[in-house]
């Protein structure tokens, strides 16, 4: 078992498809009206999924500001920190943290995309996972 997607809530698809795009350096692709996917093409990587239920016309089910927990962050890894965190900078994430170390090894910094969702990105190297 794997796991392959991490669906992360918005309420404007366009302007999630725009702020991920531009930190993560890919276009992604549209797979519904109000879903856009990065990461596909990583080869065995999980999809990052931008999902907006009012514009895939879900809001009716799901209302139109689902949202996760506020400590439930994305963590994304990354080869060049300092160059993802200035992106985070110039696409408009919010709440972004200096890099540190922290005590479990990890180099990374914190973030808020444009609908408030905690995302963190973890220099590539450095990741703790458990093992």
């Amino acid at each position: 078992m794997k796991l392959y997607r991490v669906i992360v809530p918005v309420n404007d698809i366009e302007k999630a498809a725009h702020f991920y795009a531009a930190i993560l350096g890919e276009p992604g692709q549209r797979v519904s009206g109000g879903r856009h996917y990065f990461g596909q093409s990583e080869g065995g990587g999980a999809i990052l999924a931008c999902y907006s239920p009012r514009d895939d016309g879900d809001a009716r089910r799901y209302g139109t500001e689902w949202k996760p927990h506020p400590l439930q962050y994305v963590y994304l890894s990354c080869v060049d920190l300092e160059e993802t965190r200035q992106r985070c900078l110039d696409a408009g994430a919010g709440d972004v943290t200096a890099i540190e170390k922290m005590p479990w090894g990890e180099t990374m910094f914190y973030a808020l995309d444009p609908f408030g969702n905690p995302i963190s990105f973890v220099r590539s190297g450095t990741e703790f996972t458990g093992v």
